[in-house]
C-alpha cells in the first residue's frame, strides 16, 4: 500500500472509531489499527465526553510573581495555556510559558485547580505555586518556579440570537430598491432591471434570496418596500423613498412575493432617474426603530443598488445615528460598478464616523451580487450562498445592540 494511502486509511479508521464512540454513546473505545504491511500498528484509544449546554463566560484577572527567567535579558514574558475542565468540575491544568518571537516558547511550569476553586476568587485572592516537574526531580532544594495569583473571577451568561427570537423579539424587514437611470431602461436586455420570460433580474434574485429567509423571522410577513432615485407619477417629482405599492399610508407588501409584484409594477409606472441617495430611506427606517428600543423589535433594511452613492456624507451621518438603534442595514450591490464607498460603510476594517462621531457599533453588511453568479448556471446554489453571506452578520449585530443596552431575552412562553 503506498505511503499516502495507508495514512489515509489510518485517518479513516480513526474517524470510524470516533463514530462508534459517538454512535454508541460510550465514553471509551479501544480498537486495533491496521494498514501498514509487515508492521504492528498498535491501537487507538478514544475518550468521549458529553457536554452540557453551558453559556457561561468566565473573566479572570491574574498576576504572576517571581517566575523563572527564561530570557537572557530582562524578565519573562509569561502567558498561560488552560486545558479545559471536565464536566464533573474536576482538575483544570494550566501551563505557564515564556513567550518567544520565533514561536519556540519556553515552558516555565504548571499548576492545577478546578472551576470551584477558581470561583472562590470572587471573595478572596488565590495563590498558586507554579511547578516545573523536571526541575523538581533534579533539584533537591527546588521550591517552585514562581507563583500565579488569581485576583478576580466573574461569570456572566451569553445569550444567543435564537434566545431572543424565542423570547419574542420581532424582526421587521424593509426593502429599498435603486430606480436610478444608471440601471438602464428596464425594457432593454442590458438593464439590471430587465426581466426576461426565462429569468428574474439581478434585483429580483437578490430580493428573493435574502427575503425568503428573513421572512421566516418576521411574524406578520408584511414588508414596507420603497424605491429611490426615480420620477414618480402623477407630477414626475424625484423621490428617494416612494412606496412600491403606491400606498403612502401603508407601504407594506404581503410577503416577498408581494414585494416582487409591487417592484415589477413600479418599473412600469416610474421613470428611472437619479441621484443615488441612501440617507432618506435609512432615516425613515431609523425613525421607526427609535420608537421601540426595549429589545422587542429589531429592524433590518435591505438596500439593493447598482452604483456610487450621491449623498455619501448624509448617508454616513444617517448610519452613525442609526448605530445606536435596534437596526441593521444590508446593502447588495448589483452590476459591474466599483463599490469602494460601500466597503467604507460596511465598517469591518475601520469604524464608520461622521463629523467627529463614531458609529456605536457596526450595523452595515455589504456584498457584491456579482461574486455570487455561478458560471455553472446553478442559480439555486448561488442564491443560497448570497443569502448566507448577506445575513451572516445580523445575529451578531442584534446581539451587540442587546448587550450594549443590557437587554436580556424574555422567557419563551411554554408550549
Amino acid at each position: 500500500m503506498p505511503h499516502g494511502d495507508w495514512q489515509k486509511d489510518f485517518l479513516g479508521q480513526a474517524f470510524v472509531a470516533l463514530g462508534e464512540v459517538i454512535g454508541s454513546q460510550r465514553g471509551r473505545l479501544e480498537r486495533p489499527l491496521t494498514g501498514v504491511p509487515g508492521k504492528r500498528c498498535g491501537t487507538i484509544l478514544l475518550l468521549a465526553e458529553e457536554l452540557s449546554n453551558c453559556r457561561d463566560i468566565v473573566t479572570m484577572q491574574l498576576c504572576a510573581n517571581k517566575l523563572d527567567k527564561k530570557d537572557f535579558f530582562g524578565k519573562s514574558d509569561p502567558f498561560l495555556v488552560f486545558y479545559r475542565s471536565n464536566e464533573d468540575g474536576t482538575t483544570v491544568k494550566i501551563d505557564v510559558y515564556d513567550w518567544d518571537r520565533d514561536g519556540s516558547h519556553d515552558f516555565i511550569g504548571e499548576f492545577a485547580t478546578s472551576y470551584r476553586e477558581l470561583s472562590r476568587a470572587q471573595s478572596q485572592f488565590t495563590v498558586y505555586e507554579v511547578l516545573n516537574p523536571r526541575k523538581k526531580c533534579k533539584k533537591k532544594k527546588y521550591v517552585n518556579s514562581g507563583t500565579v495569583t488569581l485576583l478576580s473571577f466573574s461569570v456572566e451568561s451569553e445569550f444567543t440570537f435564537v434566545d431572543y427570537i424565542r423570547g419574542g423579539t420581532q424582526l421587521n424587514f424593509t426593502v429599498a430598491i435603486d430606480f436610478t437611470a444608471s440601471n438602464g431602461l428596464p425594457s432593454q436586455p442590458t438593464s439590471l432591471h430587465y426581466v426576461s420570460p426565462y429569468q428574474l433580474s439581478a434585483y429580483a434574485l437578490a430580493l428573493k434570496a435574502v427575503g425568503e429567509i428573513i421572512q421566516d423571522y418576521d411574524s406578520d410577513k408584511l414588508f414596507p418596500a420603497y424605491g429611490f432615485g426615480a420620477k414618480v407619477p402623477p407630477d414626475g417629482k424625484i423621490s428617494h423613498q416612494f412606496p412600491l405599492n403606491n400606498n403612502v399610508e401603508n407601504p407594506s407588501c404581503a410577503g416577498i412575493e408581494g414585494v416582487l409584484e409591487s417592484y415589477l409594477q413600479s418599473l412600469r409606472t416610474v421613470q428611472l432617474y437619479g441621484p443615488t441617495n441612501f440617507a432618506p430611506v435609512i432615516n425613515q427606517v431609523a425613525g421607526i426603530a427609535a420608537q421601540v428600543t426595549d429589545g422587542s423589535q429589531y429592524h433590518v433594511l435591505l438596500i439593493i443598488t447598482d452604483g456610487v452613492i450621491s449623498d455619501m456624507l448624509q448617508t454616513k451621518e444617517a448610519i452613525v445615528t442609526a448605530s445606536s438603534l435596534p437596526m441593521s442595514i444590508i446593502i447588495v450591490g448589483v452590476g459591474p460598478a466599483e463599490f469602494e464607498a460601500m466597503e467604507e460603510l460596511d465598517g469591518d476594517e475601520v469604524r464608520l464616523s461622521s463629523r467627529g462621531r463614531y458609529a456605536e457599533r457596526d450595523i452595515v453588511q455589504f456584498v457584491p451580487f456579482r461574486d455570487y453568479v455561478d458560471d455553472s448556471g446553478n442559480q439555486v446554489l448561488s442564491m443560497a450562498r448570497l443569502a448566507k453571506d448577506v445575513l451572516a452578520e445580523i445575529p451578531e449585530q442584534l446581539l451587540s445592540y442587546m448587550k450594549t443596552r443590557d437587554i436580556k431575552p424574555r422567557r419563551a412562553d411554554p408550549e
